[in-house]
């Protein structure tokens, strides 16, 4: 009666989400403030004053029809053309708003793409730790995900993993950096590496391999990190961005997909996203808020609670005794567990209200996931509650 796989897909909840709805539970029974909830990335920075400020003047001067009407389905062409001069200045680069491709988020650039480049036994390849998403994004149309175990002593690319599972049938190679789980950021030595092997993979298989870079954390890395714009190292990259995390608007769903010009036969390509953005029912991205990333563009993110909030957590978790790579970017840490068993690790870390994602989902068992873009008072109360748990295993 019905399609098997959307109804599991529908039915089974994410475990963050499970951990998450537990969490609200527990709260109604023993308060807010009682709970240490590391589950969700759902930023707690307030949205900038200059989005607020920028979307209460275009709701108060701008015709209604001209804000909450249909654009064309790539987006506002004014928007888009402010966006690819942010773009170009930022990373010196050379695009126009024919580059770009407006969506309702990453999540949404992510599977257009997929949809647009994917034929029948089609490989997409990501690395560990990864968002568990992708699994079903690629599913979803047909592919299937190959993951590259994971090394990590700091979380960049195993390239002789890598190599071996480079086949006739890979597609495209998913990259997250700034990465969620890990808070790593991939260096320029390892995006130099990444594109150098697709190029002679690309020469051997005499087809295009592409990277899709999927970058919601772009903006928060720490200082002393750079995140390379994969664009100027590999000509097959298509970039998926979005603006959820950098301006704290998680729910208002806006970001782009960004073709350049040098990705083999453009117009094929960026035709291809728009066809699949059409059967995906992408009829374009919010209207209201392509207006208002397009005023924004330029403006900074605030990530000062992050850096400080990543080094509480960080220095908490390792005076307690745990193994983690110290915090690069995004709002994630990604401790060892003090177990084998990640699931049975989380599970005890309940009895003192700590919420955490087990790393299995992530493709790195043994390992967990907190989310430190909660309040700073939380995380120093959640402190004396992971040196309890520690202290358990001793």
């Amino acid at each position: 009666m019905v399609n098997n796989k959307m109804y599991e897909l529908g039915t089974k909840k994410s475990t963050i989400r499970t951990i998450f709805e537990f969490g609200r539970k527990r709260a109604a029974e023993v308060g807010e403030e009682n709970v240490y909830d590391f589950s969700l990335g759902n930023p707690n920075v307030p949205t900038p004053d200059f989005i607020k400020e920028a979307a209460v003047d275009i709701l108060t001067n701008m015709e209604p029809a001209a804000i909450h009407g249909y654009t064309v389905a790539p987006g506002n062409p004014q928007v888009r053309e402010k966006l690819a001069e942010s773009i170009n200045s930022r990373f010196g680069v050379n695009i126009a708003g024919k580059n770009l491709f407006l969506t309702a988020g990453a999540a949404a650039s992510i599977t257009i793409c997929f949809k647009a480049l994917s034929q029948p036994e089609d490989e997409y390849i990501t690395f560990a730790p990864f968002f568990p998403e992708y699994r079903a994004f690629v599913e979803s149309v047909g592919g299937k995900l190959v993951v590259v175990p994971a090394q990590p002593e700091d979380w960049q690319i195993d390239f002789e993993a890598f190599e071996k599972l480079v086949t006739n049938h890979t597609k495209a190679v998913i990259v997250n950096s700034p990465n969620n789980p890990s808070g790593a950021v991939y260096s320029e030595d390892t995006i130099k590496k990444l594109a150098e092997i697709l190029r002679v993979k690309e020469q051997e298989y005499r087809h295009p391999i592409f990277i899709i870079s999927d970058e919601p954390y772009r903006e928060i890395a720490f200082e002393g990190y750079t995140v390379p714009y994969i664009p100027k190292y590999y000509d097959n990259t298509l970039v998926c961005y979005s603006y959820s995390k950098s301006f704290s608007l998680p729910g208002e769903r806006i970001g782009y997909i960004m073709v350049p010009d040098s990705v083999a036969d453009f117009g094929k390509v960026y035709g291809a996203i728009a066809g699949a953005a059409r059967v995906l029912t992408h009829v374009n991205a919010p209207s209201l808020w392509q207006l208002v990333i397009g005023r924004c563009a330029d403006k900074p993110s605030d990530i000062s609670t992050y850096v400080k909030n990543g080094q509480l957590l960080y220095q908490g978790l390792i005076d307690a005794g745990f193994e983690c790579v110290k915090p690069q970017g995004a709002f994630y840490l990604f401790p060892k567990c003090l177990e084998e068993d990640d699931y049975a690790f989380c599970e005890r870390a309940k009895k003192y209200d700590l919420l955490l994602v087990p790393g299995t989902d992530f493709g790195c068992p043994g390992y967990f996931r907190a989310a430190y873009c909660i309040k700073t008072e939380t995380i120093k109360k959640s402190l004396p509650l992971f040196k309890k748990l520690a202290a358990e295993y001793k």
